[in-house]
């Protein structure tokens, strides 16, 4: 018997198995409030920031994008650090991996875009939009099924802020933060409705079996 291959074909019935399990690291808090980020930035941001510094708008907003991303996955983290183990942690890597891409492929547009002229700019919203939709179809297969009514929102958001893109205020800073803050919270709730609801707090203790 060839040993590889069987090991081979284990570790494939692994992967398969494991793509039919709902990732639970995702936690509807911590999406929740980085969804109020985005209504922070919006708030916070200069209301001539978009028209007289195109560029400081994008650095602006990449700025929230870290700030958000840092406490939306700020319990990942910790598990991943603190309590995860090995399977857990690759099963992180895995789901992380499938939507980490999008991410910096709308990371790349904005640096191009930025540097290529500053017309291209208004058009990053609705781009953002797209991408972060992108990354949630990708993670589908680890998340709950309503998940695609999210990145559905983020599709649809998207394309209406690339359709209106020409318009006057298309920099304001509620375009992207009030469009990243309703698709977070339509996230959170999905996550608490599927996942959460019927443990209770212990679905927010990994310890006691909440974070499958």
């Amino acid at each position: 018997m060839d040993v590889g291959r069987a090991l081979d074909q284990i570790a494939e019935i692994h992967q398969q198995i494991a793509k039919g399990e709902v990732y639970r690291g995702y936690r509807s808090l911590p999406i929740a409030a980085s969804g109020l980020i985005g209504v922070l930035g919006a708030w916070l941001q200069s209301p001539s920031l978009g028209t007289t510094d195109p560029v400081g708008f994008v650095i602006y907003w990449a700025a929230i994008a870290v700030c958000a991303a840092l406490v939306g996955g700020s319990e990942i983290v910790h598990n991943y650090i603190v309590h995860d183990e090995a399977a857990a942690r690759r099963r992180t890597r895995q789901v992380l991996g499938q939507f980490l891409p999008s991410v910096a492929g709308g990371a790349a547009i904005s640096v191009c875009f930025a540097h290529l002229s500053a017309a291209l700019v208004p058009m990053l919203p609705g781009l953002w939009a797209i991408c972060f939709g992108t990354g949630i179809f990708a993670s589908r297969p680890y998340l709950p099924r309503a998940s695609g009514y999210v990145a559905l929102f983020y599709y649809a958001a998207g394309f209406v802020l690339l359709w209106i893109a020409d318009t006057p205020g298309a920099l304001s800073g509620w375009r992207v933060g009030g469009t990243f803050a309703a698709g977070q919270l339509l996230a959170a709730a999905v996550l608490w409705w599927n996942l959460e609801r019927d443990h209770g707090w212990d679905a927010l203790d990994p310890t006691t079996g909440g974070n499958l």
